[in-house]
């Protein structure tokens, strides 16, 4: 009967004790490395106009500091331009809710009695107004304050925002230096392999959230002109801002967008309800089958089910921002697995088919 040993060393104890400290510290700059994944993401995003000014010898630099201060005029105008009445709007919807809600159990009975249902009433007391908002409030709320908990220092501050554009532009300026710094820390030769995977993974990253935000944005503009032209122009805006936001979320961000424009719709009568219902059932077809296709394209190159469980981990962890960072940081991934696995297995597989067929043919020959 065999004994196995394990060898405890000094070594190893210091292995183990590091790595402790190792996490115990990512822990306490957890809301730094958020921070961090969102500058990546952002200079992935740029990173093809930078790249492009630099073929044409223009400094990095410069190019980094004129796309931003573009991209935050950008923001800036749209801001002033929009905002104020998709605040209004928004407090207007916010106030008329309980108002739709009484009404959409009004629409209930009805159709109860209209069913045949001997106590009506029963719809009063299974959806109940109080309760039902109370409800959403209290979800509303702790989903903020499970983002707000981790990711506090990004969507509670400007200088954590301000702190973000500065990292990624400083990867964008200098990330050649940067990048042979990182990849020195692997031995030879994956120092060369993980070089070779920094322009797949942040064109990948890139092409997900600048065709993410282009979708997102076309959807706002078209939901913001159809519920106009429906009926719905008093919250037109603010329905259509809130779409745009909620769809940058892949999979449920659509689902969520729809909701409140039901909401107000059904408490307007049934026909106005199926005519908004029939608008977003083409618009989210237009979107899976033409504009995801057209602009976000391949670029994840991962199956459905793990952007699903990825949008869902990151909002687990990190809130609303998690769904809206992990899902490219997935794509990212998703090229260190093919090209540094799955590439080199099927290439060994197929040396090792094409090895055994010349052996048989050898011995075929021999006899």
């Amino acid at each position: 009967m065999f004994e196995r040993r394990t060898n405890i060393t000094l070594s190893n104890i210091l292995l183990v004790v590091a790595t402790g400290l190792l996490l115990v510290l990512l822990w306490q700059l957890r809301s730094l490395l958020v921070i961090l994944m969102i500058a990546i993401v952002l200079s992935a995003a740029v990173a093809p106009i930078v790249d492009w000014a630099d073929r044409w010898r223009i400094p990095r630099w410069l190019t980094v500091v004129a796309v931003y201060l573009v991209l935050i005029a950008g923001l800036i105008g749209v801001g002033l331009l929009i905002g104020p009445p998709v605040v209004q709007q928004i407090e207007r919807l916010i106030g008329q809710f309980p108002v739709y809600v009484e009404l959409i159990l009004n629409l209930g009975e009805r159709l109860a009695v209209r069913l045949g249902m001997t106590e009506p009433e029963l719809v009063r007391k299974i959806f109940n107004t109080q309760g039902l908002t109370s409800w959403i409030i209290g979800s509303s709320q702790q989903l903020l304050v499970r983002s707000y908990s981790v990711t506090r220092v990004i969507v509670g501050g400007i200088f954590s925002f301000i702190l973000a554009l500065l990292l990624s532009g400083y990867m964008l300026a200098g990330s050649e230096s940067l990048i042979k710094g990182l990849v020195r820390l692997f031995p030879h030769p994956w120092d060369l392999r993980m070089a070779e995977q920094v322009a797949p993974m942040s064109q990948r990253m890139g092409n997900y959230i600048q065709g993410r935000i282009l979708v997102s944005a076309i959807l706002g503009v078209a939901i913001t002109i159809g519920l106009n032209v429906l009926g719905l122009s008093e919250f037109s805006l603010a329905l259509g801002a809130i779409a745009a936001v909620t769809d940058l979320i892949p999979f449920v961000g659509p689902i969520l967008g729809a909701v409140a424009p039901l909401i107000v719709a059904i408490s307007h009568g049934w026909w106005l309800f199926v005519w908004v219902l029939l608008f977003f059932v083409i618009i989210q077809n237009v979107e899976t089958y033409v504009l995801d296709p057209l602009l976000v394209g391949s670029s994840v190159s991962i199956h459905p089910l793990y952007q699903l469980l990825a949008v869902l981990g990151g909002t687990q962890v990190l809130g609303i921002v998690g769904a809206l960072i992990v899902p490219p940081w997935v794509a990212g991934a998703g090229v260190l697995l093919e090209n540094l696995y799955l590439e080199p297995k099927k290439l060994a597989e197929q040396q090792a088919g094409v090895a055994d067929y010349e052996q048989l043919v050898d011995i075929g020959s021999k006899g």
